[in-house]
């Protein structure tokens, strides 16, 4: 809906360059110019963003943390960037991940967007909560970009279903705490272990983490991909974001991890 209310052809708009897919999509179906900026270790680079903004520029997306890389910006970066984007930009802090970032330097950029008129806080029920299916989530915009929005969306954009769920989801508050306890047990535990397969493990605050396999014919990620699969395992390969040599593993339940671990340990052993 952003891309429609603020783009049109001639304009662009700006992600990192391994951003998530949906903003080139929603860019290019409002006729509008991609620019990716170039990450450093699959991380967001603030100089490299704000060097493709220009008088045309539209809409910054950054995912916080960054699917699917699962890496993160700090607070003082993202007030950074936020400060050296011209007034006409808006800048789209999506946080599909952030209850699961416990970093101390992580911000999800709220306090920041009360104090400002050009920045978009996105955030999902799809992850922690578990509702994917139902296309449910919220945003957090000043009134002039929320009204530009109201004139554009459809009047059934959310199903009553989807907003039930949504409202008992934010009271299940033993879930909540169950499943980022799990996080805090097996995230590092699994980027520990597939560490030690030999495999470059990216550090994560997101609910999965981003591992890179070895190019070498037997080893590489499409065939790390089928041979999970083949043991009813799936993951997600990362080609579309020009990762090709690279497999999203999903934090699972324990039994997961380790049935996971176990199978890329004889995969990788040939």
């Amino acid at each position: 809906m952003l891309a429609q209310a603020y783009c049109e052809p001639g304009d662009n708009v700006v992600q990192g360059q391994y951003g998530f897919l949906a903003y080139r999509i929603a860019g290019r179906s409002a006729g509008a110019e991609v620019r990716f900026a170039k990450e450093s270790h699959c991380r967001v680079d603030i100089d490299a963003v704000l060097a493709e903004v220009d008088d045309r520029t539209r809409i910054v997306f950054i995912a916080n943390p960054a699917n699917p890389t699962g890496t993160w910006l700090s607070g003082p970066e993202i007030r950074a960037l936020h400060e050296g984007l011209p007034g006409h930009v808006i800048l789209v802090l999506d946080g599909a991940y952030a209850e699961f970032a416990e970093d101390p330097g992580y911000d999800d950029g709220i306090a920041l967007a009360r104090r400002s008129n050009n920045i978009v806080v996105t955030r999902t029920f799809s992850k922690l909560y578990g509702l994917a299916a139902l296309r449910v989530g919220w945003g957090y915009a000043p009134l002039a970009v929320i009204d530009a929005l109201e004139r554009i969306r459809g009047p059934f954009n959310v199903n009553l279903p989807a907003q039930a769920a949504a409202v008992a989801a934010l009271g299940d508050d033993a879930f909540v705490e169950r499943t980022l306890e799990l996080m805090r047990v097996w995230r590092p535990w699994l980027t520990q272990q597939l560490g030690g397969l030999g495999l470059e493990v990216y550090p994560s605050q997101a609910n999965f983490v981003l591992a890179r396999f070895p190019k070498t014919d037997g080893r590489t990620a499409a065939e790390a991909e089928n041979f999970l699969a083949s043991k009813g395992f799936l993951v997600r390969g990362c080609g579309g974001y020009g990762l090709g040599d690279c497999l999203r593993i999903t934090v699972g339940l324990e039994d997961h991890n380790r049935a996971v671990v176990d199978v890329l340990g004889d995969f990788m052993k040939g």
